[in-house]
């Protein structure tokens, strides 16, 4: 492993700790009763605190230094004396292990008495301080000018997504957007609740990828010497528990798609789905409304919600509009009555890529989400989508050729799906079939499988039920002004992490003289090598090709150096 200068030196202060006899890594309680933000919100003047955080900036003013520590609720300032600290003749404690081993991102704890600075601000006056943990690596810290501009701020996406840890720590304001979230899933669990649904647990490794149109990931179970799919969507299962008896369940599922990675799609993502007994999708139309109104509420304090250039307003009641309405308003196009090879066939003369493998329902769904999708900017219900494109879902009792569903678009984008839903065990089978058919014509996201298990549980009954499915991870997106998913997911999948060059043992060994004491002669470094003339050659052009040393000549002096 390859140290910077920085790390080197941060594991000579570890040794120098442990010389003193002070363990870097405590293994005991350290018995905090305040947070930064209760100090703040309980503060008396001489009240005796024990805080506990990281260290986050220090002004050393000779016997005395103000710093800052920072917790989970904020950030509070500290004030160490050394002859407070170090009441004897021994300053060790403030000269040596504070001011020379102490580094910034270090947790520390602290006991001492709350004052008000001359300049008028909360602070502890130290008594005494705990090492907690040591950082070996240093913290990538933001810095401000007197102007205000801030200078190396740590916002490189790829960074902050591969190390969200760090992420937290140096951009306080992106532990607000996780604050939301949770907020989010807690307002839904209560207003579920509140109605008398009950929260279950449905199977991830699933025999059969069912419940919605998608490529799943495969693997194997050894024991069972079976293929397994990870979970696509748990609709199926919570089907089951309605012919079960129960009159409304719920889950939030970590669902798995082998598809594409976009702003709007991770592989792995958070689901809702909910199943109401005796109910249909106009009442979960509305159920959906005030649903959302009451979320919007507890997040945000407010229906009302930025995302990009646009207000959303999430208060009840919301448009509704027929997905044939809708493509026969944006294209002039009415999907009627229309054959697939009609379909497919307006769908290229409107410039929209499609193939021989779709079916019915593909080429209207390509049609919409290509036409039409992105003109639904205020929450609006999309209803009564045609038959093919809607496999789990019951027919709409005023036309056979259309389902009763509805998704609900915001900002161009669907965050809703929602069935009246299709309890017709031969019916049921009838639309497996098809979707069967269309993945034998290569279809890959439809579902080539029939869920022989669950038409059995339809034969032995299931009232008449409405479904709901919320993409949880779209709506904090949107509830948060966030453009990317990756924002709203505390570890997005990322690509491996690429790796340093492969260094010869020869090119370590120069860059680890160099690492000890950077910028020295280059025949004063050759000699410490003792490398022979070609060897050392090679090892200095291939370092170079890395970019990792530079020569750098002044006058007739050459040195190298770390690049």
């Amino acid at each position: 492993m390859q140290l910077s200068e920085q790390e080197i030196i941060r594991r000579e202060k570890l040794t120098a700790l442990r010389q003193l006899g002070i363990n870097p890594y405590p293994a005991n309680l350290y018995p905090v009763n305040h947070t930064s933000k209760q100090v703040k919100e309980q503060f008396e003047e001489g009240k005796k605190v024990i805080v506990a955080g990281r260290l986050m900036s220090v002004r050393d003013q000779g016997k005395a230094s103000f710093a800052e520590l920072q917790d989970s609720e904020g950030r509070i300032q500290l004030y160490f004396n050394r002859d407070v600290i170090c009441e004897g003749e021994d300053k060790t404690l403030y000269n040596q292990v504070f001011k020379k081993l102490t580094d910034l991102g270090d947790f520390i704890g602290v006991e001492g008495e709350l004052f008000t600075t001359q300049v008028g601000a909360k602070c502890i006056r130290v008594t005494h301080f705990t090492f907690l943990s040591k950082t070996l690596r240093p913290l990538p810290l933001p810095k401000t000018d007197e102007e205000g501009k801030v200078y190396d701020a740590f916002n490189d996406p790829e960074l902050r997504y591969r190390m969200r840890y760090v992420d937290l720590v140096v951009n306080p304001q992106v532990k607000d957007v996780f604050i939301k979230r949770t907020k989010l899933f807690t307002a839904m669990r209560t207003f579920f609740n509140k109605a008398g649904y009950m929260e279950v647990e449905t199977p991830v490794l699933q025999s059969i990828p069912g419940g919605a149109a998608a490529r799943p990931f495969i693997t194997h179970h050894n024991s069972l010497d079976i293929p397994l799919y990870m979970r696509i969507a748990n609709e199926l299962y919570l089907k089951r528990l309605i012919v079960g008896g129960f009159d409304g369940v719920y889950e939030f599922s970590k669902n798995f798609r082998n598809e594409g990675m976009d702003r709007t799609h991770n592989p792995e993502f958070t689901a809702m789905e909910i199943y109401v007994a005796y109910k249909d999708y106009n009442w979960m139309m509305e159920f959906t409304e005030n649903l959302l109104e009451f979320c919007a509420t507890q997040v945000n304090g407010t229906t009302e919600a930025t995302f990009g250039e646009h207000k959303v307003n999430f208060k009840a009641p919301y448009a509704r509009v027929t997905m044939t309405d809708a493509i026969k308003q944006f294209t002039g196009f009415d999907i009627t009555g229309k054959s697939e090879d009609e379909l497919r066939e307006a769908a290229k003369a409107m410039g929209i890529e499609v193939n021989d493998t779709m079916g019915k329902g593909k080429l209207i769904d390509e049609i919409f989400g290509e036409k039409c999708e992105g003109n639904f900017i205020q929450p609006t219900f999309i209803t009564d989508y045609p038959k093919e494109m809607s496999p789990l879902c019951k027919s709409h009792r005023d036309n056979p050729e259309l389902t009763e569903r509805f998704e609900l678009m915001v900002c161009g984008k669907e965050i809703a799906n929602a069935y009246s839903e299709l309890n017709d065990p031969i019916d049921q089978r009838e639309r497996f079939v098809a979707q069967m058919e269309l993945a034998q014509k290569g279809d890959d996201e439809a579902n080539g499988i029939i869920d022989e298990d669950f038409l059995r549980a339809l034969e032995y009954g299931m009232p008449p039920t409405s479904g709901l499915g919320i993409g949880m991870d779209r709506l904090i997106m949107f509830l948060t002004n966030n453009p990317s998913i990756q924002e709203v997911l505390f570890f997005p999948q990322m690509r491996p992490e690429k790796k340093g060059p492969e260094l010869t043992e020869d090119e370590k060994l120069i860059i680890g003289l160099l690492k000890t004491e950077n910028n020295q002669p280059i025949a004063s470094l050759k000699e410490k090598t003792g490398l022979s003339g070609k060897k050392w050659d090679a090892a200095m052009k291939g370092l170079a090709k890395h970019g990792l040393t530079k020569v750098v000549v002044d006058g007739d002096l050459k040195t190298v150096v770390l690049s």
